[in-house]
């Protein structure tokens, strides 16, 4: 059976509050009938405060509005997210007596409480979820949508992902993009090969590796896949293959599985706000232009359908190309724009087809647009002549 997605579509058909995103959020929370479930919980709300020079990150209209919701339902709120993020958030609006709650850092100022969980996955043995996460007894997720170097898209899976382990395990996900070797130093001993390589890359994606000399390393977040390197490289001495970015977005899923874990069955939902959808994540600390056109809010207790849900109504949108920064191309135009920008192995859909496979929700849902757009009918209006 299809999960359900409420949609509330950015577009208006008369200039009133009432069809404005945030009432269309309110609307949403009373279809996830959060109020009714969060009554003496402890909830967790998740999400991006950004840093430094952010402001694309979630207005607090929408933070406050989540807020007050769960403490008319009797819940006792808290918005989370890392360390170094939480710290500064008030110097982007989200101070406690603007969104109703306090803001923490979820595994501790110094990112030292957490719990371990083990699960084998190429170079991490054991995850480390942030300590106010696992000891919440409800959770929100509420995530702004922007594109991500890492993976092409950043939803509810990766403000979970990453924003709920605490440091070590968010390195060591970003490090299984190395594990699977991608440079092969005895088919190109000759520095002056090395050299050339690294040349030719305009995103300064391939670098001599510090550690290793004679050995290239590759930053995955810089590249686009474009194929420049393989061009000069010795034959068998590189591969950009999607192995190497698939990793992480198989990373996010499993982490995802972890977080979940620590909520009993219905104590989370989530919720996605698809405006000023910048390139990168909102932990750059700036906002630049928008690259796609605001889309609207959406809210799912399915967070893989949820994610599927923003990206199938994104993907409907033409990037705005004019709006990207001159250090990054268009070198692809198939699958979501998304893709199009960071690169064909960075494509947003294949986190939600590892999160299915662990059962984490479902690609197929219905989605339910909580107040449509009207197509007004407009009367001529009459020329009253002046007397």
């Amino acid at each position: 059976m299809p999960s359900k997605v409420f949609f509330g579509s950015a577009r208006q058909a008369r200039l009133e509050a009432k069809e404005t995103l945030p009432a269309k959020l309110d609307l949403i929370i009373n279809e996830l009938h959060l109020r009714e479930r969060v009554k003496d919980e402890t909830v967790a709300l998740k999400m991006h405060t950004g840093n430094n020079l952010s402001y694309s990150t979630i207005h607090p209209v929408f933070v406050r509005r989540v807020v007050q919701a769960i403490k008319d339902g009797g819940g006792k709120p808290f918005v989370v997210d890392v360390n170094w993020d939480a710290a500064g958030a008030e110097m982007r609006g989200y101070a406690s007596e603007v969104i109703g709650c306090p803001v923490y850092p979820a595994a501790g100022p110094d990112e030292k409480y957490f719990y371990e969980h083990e699960r084998p996955y190429k170079n991490i043995q054991s995850w480390q979820v942030a300590g106010l996460i696992q000891d919440a007894t409800f959770m929100v997720n509420f995530s702004h949508i922007k594109g991500h170097p890492s993976c092409g898209f950043g939803g509810a899976f990766k403000n979970l992902a990453l924003g709920c382990m605490a440091g070590k395990t968010r390195g060591a996900m970003h490090d299984t993009m190395h594990f699977d070797p991608y440079f092969f130093p005895e088919k190109c001993p000759d520095e002056a090969a090395r050299k050339a390589i690294i040349a030719v890359c305009p995103f300064e994606a391939i670098v001599e590796d510090k550690k290793n000399p004679g050995y290239l390393h590759l930053h995955p977040e810089q590249c686009n896949q474009c194929g420049r390197c393989l061009k000069v490289a010795p034959p068998g001495s590189l591969k950009i293959d999607a192995a190497n970015f698939h990793s992480f977005q198989e990373a996010c899923a499993i982490s995802v599985d972890l977080v979940l874990s620590t909520f009993a069955p219905g104590k989370t939902t989530n919720l996605a706000l698809a405006t000023h959808m910048t390139p990168v994540c909102d932990c750059f600390g700036f906002t630049s232009m928008q690259v796609l056109p605001d889309a609207g809010v959406f809210g799912s207790d399915d967070i893989v359908a949820i994610d599927q849900a923003v990206l199938d109504v994104t993907a409907k949108s033409t990037l705005i190309e004019e709006n990207l920064p001159t250090s990054m191309e268009v070198h692809t135009r198939e699958g979501h724009p998304f893709r199009w920008l960071h690169g064909p192995y960075k494509d947003p859909y294949v986190v939600l087809e590892y999160g299915e496979k662990l059962g984490l929700g479902s690609r197929e849902y219905e989605l339910v647009d909580v107040l449509p757009v009207e197509q007004v009918e407009r009367s001529s209006m009459q020329y009253i002549a002046a007397h």
